[in-house]
């Protein structure tokens, strides 16, 4: 969806683009030649309400060019600066609510075709604690936003009490993240209220949530069921 309105909003800024080089090139100049014929005088001779009333603009030459540099302004910001997004899951409570809008800088790890996505110009690496919004993999319709907790070639391990650890790429030991400031949340989960701390990823502590009667999740992990450990593969921020 996301892609198929971004193709919409690119079309629609080349079609307003050509009327608008058309109009203030060509189509403007011929108007006022006509005006100019019919009414016997020279170019510089008539004001705009002499060439309005001989030849006026049509209505969707005067709509395509006024709207041009308003879409135009949109598809740069929101292709190359900035997105807006909604969340639609509580994955990132208690950070991000259900129903929040962000907005996403769009040139972090790269500036992207808006249409097909594909990097032109590399200007950074995710990096261990970004929130990051990217294609989900086995569904690139669908959009997911997460906090990232390894780089290419950690291996990151989560224990039987929910802890996260990380072997980062080089290394031989696994390294626990800290957890502080555990407490019960005011957030539940059907019924069952979660347990609140920050849990910190180098320098910079986190907010998570965490319900300690859901069992193991595991198996539900796509290509890795049944493990509580993966390696983080090498990937395109596409």
């Amino acid at each position: 969806m996301a892609n198929t309105f971004a193709l919409i909003l690119v079309t629609i800024t080349l079609v307003t683009g050509v009327i608008w080089v058309l109009e203030k090139f060509i189509w403007s100049a011929r108007r006022t030649t006509k005006a100019a014929e019919v009414l016997g005088l020279s170019a510089e001779e008539l004001d705009q309400g002499q060439i309005d009333a001989v030849a006026p603009q049509p209505s969707w030459i005067e709509t395509g060019a006024s709207l041009f540099p308003v879409i135009g302004l949109v598809t740069v910001l929101r292709s190359f600066v900035y997105e807006p997004f909604q969340i639609p899951s509580g994955s990132m409570m208690p950070t991000l609510l259900v129903g929040d809008f962000i907005l996403v800088e769009k040139f972090a790890y790269g500036i992207k075709d808006p249409v097909l996505r594909s990097t032109l110009v590399e200007t950074g690496k995710p990096q261990r604690g970004d929130i990051a919004v990217f294609k989900y993999p086995e569904d690139p319709r669908i959009d997911f936003i997460k906090r990232i907790v390894g780089v290419p070639g950690d291996k990151v391990r989560y224990d039987e009490q929910k802890r996260l650890c990380i072997q980062r790429k080089g290394e031989s030991t696994c390294e626990l993240l800290p957890i502080d400031e555990v407490e019960e949340s005011p957030f539940s989960q059907q019924g069952i209220n979660l347990i609140q701390a920050k849990e910190t990823l180098g320098e910079v502590p986190h907010e998570i949530l965490v319900n300690p009667y859901i069992p193991n999740q595991s198996g539900r992990y796509a290509k890795t069921s049944g493990k509580n450990e993966w390696t983080v593969p090498m990937v395109s921020t596409s």
